[in-house]
């Protein structure tokens, strides 16, 4: 179960290129059996957003859960204590429905180096720091593994294949690098 916003739901990518279901086909490759890949997830969600759609689903039916979730409350500048709260209010809803065991986090990329956040990327470099460095924290304390892919979106920027069609989300081929980062901790958790 993959829950998050735009870079979980892979905006401007096809299905079979979203990191989520990138995962999955490599978990297949390394022997891992896996019957459903569901993802929770829209462009341009917040933390509240995110709240509000698993409100009615049953996450205690998968076996792993991914969370992916926080530009967009950066994005709209909300106070940075309603991410934090809420983004607790997800992390123990994951932790109910399969355990401390059965869960990773995934850093948001930074759309500073994009095309659409180039006027303001300082800012929004800095502001993506705080918002991974208190994920990173909670990560820590809750014993989570914790994907680093913001270095890779960094990296990237805007050169060429690293961004969808609309120069601001990531591309299949950037995905495949985030999954790359992601699988040995996920295999980790499943083994």
């Amino acid at each position: 179960m993959a829950l998050g916003d735009s870079y979980t739901i892979g905006q401007g990518v096809e299905e079979n290129e979203r990191w989520p279901n990138q995962l999955s086909a490599q978990l297949e490759s390394n022997g891992i059996d896996v019957q459903k890949t569901q993802i929770i997830a829209q462009t341009g969600w917040k933390t509240s957003d995110l709240l509000n759609g698993i409100a009615d689903s049953t996450l205690n039916d998968y076996d792993l859960i991914s969370l992916l979730i926080g530009v967009n409350n950066q994005f709209w500048s909300q106070p940075f204590d309603i991410f934090q709260t809420e983004f607790d209010s997800l992390v123990n809803i994951a932790i109910e429905a399969v355990g401390k065991e059965r869960i990773f986090i995934v850093s948001i990329p930074d759309y500073g180096v994009t095309p659409f956040g180039s006027s303001n990327s300082e800012n929004i470099a800095n502001d993506i720091d705080m918002y991974n460095g208190y994920i990173s924290e909670r990560c820590t304390e809750e014993g989570f593994p914790f994907i680093n892919v913001t270095e890779i979106s960094r990296q990237l920027g805007d050169s060429d294949g690293a961004l969808a069609a609309d120069n601001l989300h990531p591309s299949g081929y950037q995905y495949s690098l985030w999954v790359n980062e992601m699988l040995p901790s996920v295999l980790d958790l499943i083994r």
